[in-house]
C-alpha cells in the first residue's frame, strides 16, 4: 500500500491546480492553435510577450521544449552552446540539444549556476576549421541546481556583453524567472533586454498544470514555430490549457514571495536538526538543498522514511536533498516536515 504524500517538498511541478484555475480552464474559448485560431491561446502569448518585452511568444507544452527549440533555432549541427555545468539543459533535458539539434554544450564552473563574462570568453575555441563553432550562450535564472539562486543583473550584464563581443545569442531558461523577479523586484522585461530569446515556465511556482512560453523577436518566433511542428508541439485547441496560463499570471505571481518565506523558514528549522549541514542565508528563493551524510543515513533512506510519513523530499544524490516550496505549501507544513526529519533522525 503507498503511503499518501500531503506534504510535497519534492518540486513546484507537483503543484495542483485550483478550483478557480480548473473553472477558468473549463470556460476557456478555444480554436486550433496551429492555425492561430485560438484565443485563449494567443491572448496567453501577448501578455507573456509584453511581459518579458518581447515582439512575440509561443506557447508550449513544456520549458524543456522551450529550450529545445531556442536551441535548434539558433545553432546548427555541430555548433556549441556555453552554459554553467549546473544547467538544466545539460543535466535534465536527456541530451536533447545533441539528440534533437546535433549540438555540444560546453560547460563553464560558475558559482552555483552563475558565471560571468570572462567564463564565457575563456570559453570560446580559436577560430579553425576543425574546431567547433560557439553559437549561443545560455543562462538559468534561478538557478535551479545552484540552490535556486537569483543572477544579478549586472551579472546578465556582464556575460552578455561578452557573447555580443563574440558573435553569440543569448538565450534565458526562465523556468523560475519570475521567483527571481518576484524576489528581487526587477521587472522579467529588464532581464529581457539582454536576452535574444527566453521563456517562463507556468507549471512551477505558477500552479498550472502544463506549459512553457517562449518569447523572442518576430524572426525567432516564425523560425521557432517551425520546430515547435517538428518536434510535435501542434497541440490545437489548447486554450484549456492556455486559460490556466492566463489565470496563473493574473493571480499567482504577486505570491510567489510566500514560497520563499517558507523555504526559508523550513532551512532555518533545518539548521537545528543535528547532521544537516546547510547555509540558510543561502536561501535566495524557494528551493533549499542540503547535505546529510553526517546524519549516518543517505538521502534515499531518508526520503523513503519520510514518505512512509506523508512527506517527501527529493533525494538529488548519496548525501544531498532538495525541498521546494510552492503555492501548495503552507507554513505549518514546513513545520511538520522539519519535526517529521527531525524525528527520523533522533
Amino acid at each position: 500500500m503507498i503511503t499518501p504524500v500531503h506534504i510535497d517538498l519534492y518540486s513546484d511541478t507537483h503543484t495542483k491546480p485550483s478550483a478557480a484555475m480548473r473553472d477558468a480552464m473549463a470556460s476557456a474559448r478555444v480554436g486550433d492553435e496551429q492555425q492561430n485560431a485560438d484565443p485563449t491561446t494567443n491572448k496567453l502569448q501577448e501578455m507573456v510577450a509584453e511581459i518579458l518585452g518581447k515582439e512575440r511568444a509561443l506557447f508550449l507544452p513544456s520549458g524543456t521544449m522551450c529550450n529545445a527549440i531556442a536551441v535548434r533555432a539558433w545553432c546548427e549541427p555541430g555548433d556549441e552552446v556555453i552554459c554553467d555545468v549546473t544547467a538544466h539543459i545539460i543535466n535534465s533535458e536527456t541530451g536533447g540539444p545533441a539528440a534533437l539539434s546535433g549540438v555540444m554544450l560546453r560547460p563553464v564552473h560558475g558559482n552555483k549556476g552563475i558565471f560571468t563574462g570572462h567564463n564565457v570568453r575563456a570559453a570560446l575555441r580559436p577560430v579553425k576549421r576543425n574546431s567547433p563553432i560557439s553559437k549561443l550562450v545560455s543562462l538559468e535564472n534561478t538557478c535551479n541546481f545552484g540552490g535556486g539562486t537569483i543572477w544579478p543583473v549586472n551579472s546578465v550584464a556582464d556575460v552578455s556583453a561578452a557573447a555580443l563581443d563574440a558573435g553569440l545569442k543569448r538565450h534565458l531558461d526562465g523556468a523560475r524567472l519570475l521567483n527571481a523577479t518576484a524576489e528581487s523586484g526587477i521587472k522579467p522585461s529588464l532581464y529581457g533586454e539582454y536576452f535574444d530569446s527566453l521563456w517562463i515556465d507556468l507549471s512551477k511556482g505558477l500552479g498550472c498544470p502544463i506549459g512553457g512560453v517562449l518569447a523572442g523577436n518576430t524572426d525567432f518566433i516564425e523560425r521557432a514555430l517551425r520546430f515547435k511542428h517538428q518536434f510535435g508541439g501542434a497541440m490545437r485547441q489548447s486554450g484549456i490549457i492556455a486559460a490556466a496560463g492566463i489565470y496563473a499570471i493574473e493571480n499567482n505571481i504577486g505570491r510567489l514571495k510566500e514560497d520563499h518565506k517558507n523555504a526559508r523558514r523550513l532551512a532555518r528549522h533545518l539548521t537545528h536538526i543535528p547532521g544537516i549541514v546547510l547555509d540558510a542565508n543561502t536561501v535566495q528563493t524557494n528551493i533549499v538543498f542540503f547535505n546529510v551524510q553526517n546524519t549516518g543515513h543517505t538521502a534515499n533512506q531518508i526520503r523513503d522514511n519520510l514518505i512512509k510519513r506523508g512527506v517527501h523530499i527529493g533525494a538529488m544524490g548519496e548525501y544531498t536533498m532538495r525541498a521546494v516550496t510552492h503555492l501548495d505549501i503552507t507554513e505549518r507544513m514546513v513545520d511538520e516536515a522539519a519535526d517529521h526529519l527531525a524525528t527520523i533522525l533522533s
